[in-house]
């Protein structure tokens, strides 16, 4: 019988992996998505907004900024920092809390809205992590998150990643959060409906070696995965990345624009 992974002590080798670098430098990148998804899943002024593994607020400060009542919250505090110096500086009044995806601090019925951009996929219990958010929306209430696709550049990433230095053994990936079929198991009979729109997020920089530097030096699971491995696999780990990435560039050789997919997914809660 092939033994269970300890998703517990998985759970804190990923929050010690997000916690190194400053995942805020990749983030901020990405607030475009968080404005996305606030129009998708239609927000109104006084809302109770919660941001699930928010890192540093794109989700939290799209909501804000549309006059909801927003609770930020994530396992990394240094990240619930960032986002609360992003708030300030707008004059946005926003709770920050730090808080475990699959053990939410809330009562039942707690938000109008729950929200999470590229957050929640990576909790290591899918299952677990699907009913906190149910759980914490209320009936008629909206869950709304933005997942990387397994087909996708980060999806491709987090599968080059893994030839180099492989996940525990029977851990699901985050990219099942991208396929529609694996949200409706783990969401259930929770879920009234489910809406999945594909979506893309286009990464620019310079080059190849221009990603893999800022990706090495501040996004955790790259940066503790070169950390990691010898030198001579680190060499091999970049000239996988670099293949990919010039691979999917479609910006020819004076720069990087890497189009990544991604789902816009809208749940409304039973």
């Amino acid at each position: 019988m092939n033994a269970q992974p300890d998703l517990n002590a998985l759970k804190t080798r990923q929050q010690t992996a997000w916690a190194s670098g400053d995942y805020a430098v990749i983030g901020t990148t990405l607030q475009l998505v968080g404005e996305q998804l606030a129009e998708a899943c239609d927000l109104r002024w006084d809302d109770k907004v919660l941001d699930v593994a928010a890192g540093n607020g794109n989700a939290t400060l799209a909501a804000a900024r549309r006059g909801c009542k927003v609770t930020s919250t994530d396992y990394v505090a240094t990240l619930l920092e960032r986002g609360a110096d992003r708030a300030r500086a707008e004059g946005l009044q926003v709770q920050f809390q730090t808080a475990d995806a699959e053990a939410l601090p809330f009562a039942d019925a707690s938000f109008d809205v729950v929200m999470s951009t590229f957050g929640v996929m990576f909790a290591p219990d899918h299952g677990k992590s699907a009913s906190e958010l149910a759980r914490v929306c209320r009936p008629g209430g909206r869950i709304a998150m933005a997942n990387w696709t397994p087909e996708g550049f980060i999806g491709q990433l987090f599968k080059t990643l893994g030839r180099h230095l492989p996940p525990p053994a029977g851990v699901q990936s985050p990219s099942l959060w991208g396929m529609e079929s694996h949200l409706r198991s783990i969401f259930g009979d929770a879920a009234a409906g489910i809406s999945v729109t594909p979506r893309h997020f286009n990464f620019r920089y310079r080059s190849a070696a221009h990603f893999i530097e800022v990706f090495r030096t501040w996004y955790g699971p790259v940066h503790k995965a070169f950390a990691a491995l010898p030198e001579d696999k680190a060499r091999a780990l970049e000239a996988d990345m670099t293949g990919l990435l010039n691979g999917l560039n479609r910006a020819g050789p004076g720069s990087l624009v890497l189009p990544s997919e991604y789902v816009e997914v809208l749940i409304t809660r039973r």
